[in-house]
């Protein structure tokens, strides 16, 4: 089968007309917050009589809580699902009858943040869900996602919340073969400067569970270009970021946690000791995530992501407790910007001396009209601590600390002020038997078979197949 690629999919009007005129497709849309741009799709195709059953926009909070229940938030995954779930019943309640055993249903609903004419900083964001059947009579399946609106203007953010309605509805009936494709349809008519999508969750039969893994969605999400990040917990569910980590304190680690080794988990433990210490209860209730960059996956020794490999690290982060971000920023002050959208609560990144001493490097900030200046100012904008843990040095063979960050002469008061001003704080202790050896070290070992390697992971990583043969090391 070949699949077809974007210069081949149909635009916007005639990917509603397609389905209008498919005559088989039939259902309800319930939009509420940015007009009813998607349902107007398919009216302005032509045969919207073939798809549309109904359209509404319950706008009013006492309608809307007197046909779907009372909600906490009226822009939330909960108001979306309830829409899903009464307006899809409605539909098979009126229509089964007459014509159940030649249409499948559909039930297509946003809830969204639009920009408003006395508008403030407030985020403009949306849900979006859509539940289908794949055959008449057939059980029900869900695509629910969640929007963040990039334009300037009203009418700019309904518009790309339309387009990207239609490009929804068109990819659940004819692009389900395959993940990367069903998620780059979903841009058809778009650009990352109009809509991000940064979670997207699939449910039922259509979605084969192999191929529309949650975790495997979040790497493609950001893998695609649709998301900047996207995060999952310890049960490999797909969170909603702008939820999580809403107002709360962030510890994270940044690594490639192949294999993760017992250096990994003492830096966790070592800065998360001091986080507390600094913040006190200002960290409490904090997040810790485990963060792997896309470049880290990318830059494998065949320059694709292996996604066995990729599953083995997150199989082994969450036995561990873990939430695990996989994000687009190679750059730490792009991966700060990025929380501090979301939280201005303290955030604490824990990094070995070997990439804290590269945070020095000026050819990573070539884009930036400040250079390393505006990087670090962007960086620790916010309420953002660097803990520096000690690295293993081979040639002296003895353990450097931070406080032996070895940067340029002219970056020496760069990195004194840093200290001096708490943004960064030194690890003095560590695994001393272990600090000398790196993953890279334990991968290498792996693949010679050398059994040593198992004395610097935790126990619970030589369970997973993925190191544990050197065949797929």
């Amino acid at each position: 089968m070949i699949l077809p690629q974007a210069h081949d999919r149909p635009g916007t009007l005639e990917k509603a007309l397609r389905i209008n005129l498919a005559q088989k497709i039939y259902g309800t849309f319930a939009e509420i917050g940015a007009g009813q741009e998607i349902a107007n799709w398919f009216f302005h195709a032509g045969g919207a009589s073939g798809t549309v059953a109904k359209t509404m926009s319950a706008y009013d909070m006492t309608f809307s809580d007197e046909i779907y229940g009372k909600a906490r938030r009226y822009v939330s995954r909960e108001r979306m699902s309830a829409m899903l779930e009464h307006e899809f019943q409605i539909v098979q309640e009126r229509l089964a009858a007459r014509r159940g055993d030649s249409t499948t249903f559909f039930a297509l609903a946003n809830t969204v943040r639009a920009r408003g004419f006395r508008d403030t900083t407030e985020e403009c964001h949306g849900w979006m869900g859509l539940r289908f059947q794949t055959e008449p009579n057939g059980p029900p399946c869900d695509v629910q996602l969640h929007v963040r609106l990039l334009d300037t203007t009203n009418p700019l953010q309904a518009e790309a919340l339309g387009i990207l309605g239609v490009n929804l509805l068109y990819a659940a009936f004819h692009l389900r073969e395959s993940l990367p494709i069903f998620l780059e349809s979903l841009m058809d008519g778009l650009n990352r400067w109009r809509v991000e999508i940064d979670m997207i969750d699939f449910s039922g039969s259509a979605f084969p569970r192999q191929s529309f893994e949650d975790r495997l969605v979040a790497l493609q999400l950001v893998r695609s270009g649709l998301s900047d990040a996207a995060l999952f917990g310890p049960d490999g569910e797909i969170l909603q970021v702008a939820d999580v980590l809403y107002k709360k304190p962030v510890f994270l680690s940044r690594g490639t946690f192949d294999p993760i080794t017992r250096v990994n988990l003492d830096m966790l433990e070592r800065g998360l000791s001091a986080f507390h210490e600094d913040f006190g209860p200002a960290a409490d209730g904090h997040l810790e995530i485990c963060e792997i960059t896309m470049h880290n996956l990318l830059c494998l020794d065949d320059c694709a992501v292996e996604y066995t490999n990729f599953l083995a690290r997150a199989d082994a982060l969450q036995s561990l407790g873990k939430n695990v971000l996989i994000s687009k920023y190679a750059e730490f002050h792009r991966l700060s910007s990025y929380l501090a959208r979301y939280t201005q609560a303290p955030v604490g990144i824990v990094l070995g001396l070997p990439l804290f001493e590269e945070l020095f490097n000026e050819r990573w900030y070539a884009d930036l009209g400040g250079g390393l200046l505006e990087a670090f100012g962007r960086l620790f904008k916010n309420s953002v601590r660097l803990y520096v843990y000690p690295a293993g040095d081979p040639i002296t063979a003895k353990i450097r600390t931070g406080d032996h960050a070895r940067v340029s002469p002219h970056q020496q008061h760069l990195l004194r002020y840093l200290f001096e001003t708490d943004s960064v704080r030194v690890i003095e202790d560590c695994l001393e038997d272990c600090v000398f050896v790196t993953s890279a070290a334990v991968r290498q070992m792996i693949r010679e078979g050398d059994p040593a390697w198992r004395n610097y992971v935790p126990d619970m990583v030589s369970q997973f197949s993925t190191w544990a043969s050197p065949a797929s090391a």
